[in-house]
């Protein structure tokens, strides 16, 4: 009996340790994931702002011109983010991260 209580002890042990360094490397993975977003973002925030400030700017004279260029900005950014999602996508086929070749 006591032998048995041993043995539950320290499996109770492994699990609390091994899910604590579980929870731990899983906090780091997602400190880093967020810092790269907010690296990655803070180029786009910025244009971002400087569409919105254009657009502060518009009134009935420069309307038609303003919103033709907020148009093309955002249709650029639409593909830039396109173009980086998939050349992320054929850098990790490439790995052969999803088993594709």
């Amino acid at each position: 009996m006591l032998k048995t209580r041993k043995h539950f002890i320290i499996a109770l042990i492994i699990v609390v340790v091994g899910f604590s360094v579980g929870i731990y490397l899983q906090d780091l993975k997602h400190k880093e994931s967020t810092e790269a977003a907010w690296s990655a973002n803070r180029y786009n925030m910025t244009r971002f702002y400087k569409i919105r400030d254009y657009t502060i700017k518009m009134d009935s004279s420069n309307w038609n011109t303003i919103r033709d260029s907020i148009g093309q900005e955002l249709d650029s950014f639409m593909i830039l983010r396109f173009r980086k999602e998939v050349d992320s996508l054929n850098e990790l086929n490439m790995k052969g991260e999803y088993g594709l070749k």
